[in-house]
């Protein structure tokens, strides 16, 4: 007879405490990371959306305006120049990005798909617009970039779409 200590229970069994609070905390750590990137990401995209001067092509304030200043100093002026040919629709693509992001990241909707999307969106305006930014910790797109990573690897395990969806899988499975 094998004798040994389970380990698929919550239960701490070095000090007899059932509510162990670490693990707890460890399950819902990312939910205030979501929570702010979903909302600002959200925002952003709003943002762009509601102001008339950034979505053109050139003027103060525009996203044209906004490339061609950065071209020159920016790691890959190449994708700036792709964004050139048409600054608006390049806006217009950065906002709704934006917002799908935000949004499948607050829900925790198809979560590392999302996060995905942020840090892919993170990188190339790290790598156009604030690619000069000095020193680079001033920059926020690479912290961006940063914040993004652990989502994607973990996805969002609770209080979240992604969630249920795996429950309700879990379900369905034990009665097939």
């Amino acid at each position: 007879m094998v004798h040994g200590m389970r380990t698929d229970s919550h239960i701490s069994y070095v000090n007899g405490d059932r509510s162990d609070w670490r693990d707890t905390a460890t399950r819902f750590a990312l939910v205030p990371l979501r929570i702010f990137l979903g909302f600002t990401f959200i925002y952003a995209g709003i943002d762009k959306f509601t102001d008339s001067a950034f979505m053109s092509a050139t003027g103060t304030g525009s996203i044209g305006e906004m490339m061609r200043g950065v071209r020159d100093v920016s790691a890959i002026p190449s994708l700036v120049d792709l964004a050139l040919k048409n600054p608006v629709g390049f806006g217009y693509a950065i906002a709704l990005g934006e917002l799908a992001v935000g949004i499948g990241t607050l829900f925790g909707f198809l979560t590392r798909l999302a996060a995905l999307g942020g840090a892919l969106i993170s990188l190339s305006l790290w790598l156009t617009v604030s690619w000069a930014t000095e020193p680079f910790y001033y920059g926020n797109d690479l912290a961006y970039l940063m914040a993004w990573l652990p989502l994607v690897l973990a996805g969002a395990s609770v209080l979240s779409v992604d969630a249920v969806i795996r429950a309700r899988r879990g379900r369905a499975g034990q009665y097939a």
